[in-house]
């Protein structure tokens, strides 16, 4: 998507592509450092509300992008009118509207549908040994890692309540962040964050059973890169 800056119905144009609370950026800096990259978008585009999210990939193909996630429509757009061709490292932003809703918030709506995986068909390659061992020991180190999550799960002998300990949280999930993620199951009450301990929170539902479907249906749940929480039943 292009905008030119000598014409500002143009730079308005993007506003009426598809209205999405994920805000997809190009020509930004390449020099810049993916971890680099996503602080500094943070401290721009915070201003115009609650950041959900912020993706930016290793990729050589998408090298001067990113996507941005709001928890509502209003913040993307007042960001997407006022960060138009802003200079950013030494580069004017393009901003639009993303194609596409975000993971995070098709979960958060109840919208989510696990993607496709890419068929292979047999005109393709056969992978060399060396990339057959590699996918092999990534192979492994998934079923390892999901054996992990799976042995935690059955580690959990907590005493079913109704109120849920959700830990390893990254700072910047508030308790609006989590409110948006679990007000979508019934019976949900409120979210209790713990002074000087931003990584964990008290979820409360009115009863057990809604309690455990949101704790099944959340576990492991990304709320962000490398940041899977883990949720237990609170002790009485």
């Amino acid at each position: 998507f292009s905008v030119a800056e000598s014409d500002p119905r143009k730079s308005m144009s993007a506003l009426h592509v598809g209205p999405n609370q994920t805000i997809y950026i190009q020509n930004l800096n390449e020099k810049l450092k993916r971890d680099e990259l996503r602080k500094n978008l943070y401290h721009a585009f915070s201003q115009f509300g609650n950041i959900l999210e912020i993706y930016a990939s290793k990729r050589n193909s998408k090298r001067g992008q990113a996507w941005i996630v709001f928890d509502d429509l209003s913040g993307a757009t007042k960001s997407l009118r006022g960060m138009q061709n802003g200079d950013f490292f030494g580069k004017k932003m393009r901003l639009s509207y993303a194609k596409q809703k975000s993971d995070i918030i098709s979960r958060m709506d109840g919208t989510y549908k696990p993607r496709e995986k890419r068929k292979v068909t047999s005109e393709m390659k056969e992978p060399s040994s060396k990339t057959q061992k590699t996918q092999s020991n990534g192979a492994e180190s998934k079923e390892s890692k999901e054996d992990d999550n799976k042995m935690e799960e059955e580690e959990d002998d907590s005493e079913p309540h109704k109120i849920l300990f959700v830990r390893n949280l990254p700072k910047g999930a508030d308790t609006k962040m989590l409110q948006a993620l679990f007000k979508q199951y019934e019976g949900f009450q409120e979210v209790r964050a713990v002074d000087g301990k931003p990584e964990i929170a008290f979820v409360e539902f009115i009863d057990v059973d809604t309690a455990s479907t949101a704790k099944n249906e959340l576990q492991n749940f990304l709320i962000a890169p490398k940041f899977p929480m883990k949720i237990t039943f609170a002790n009485k």
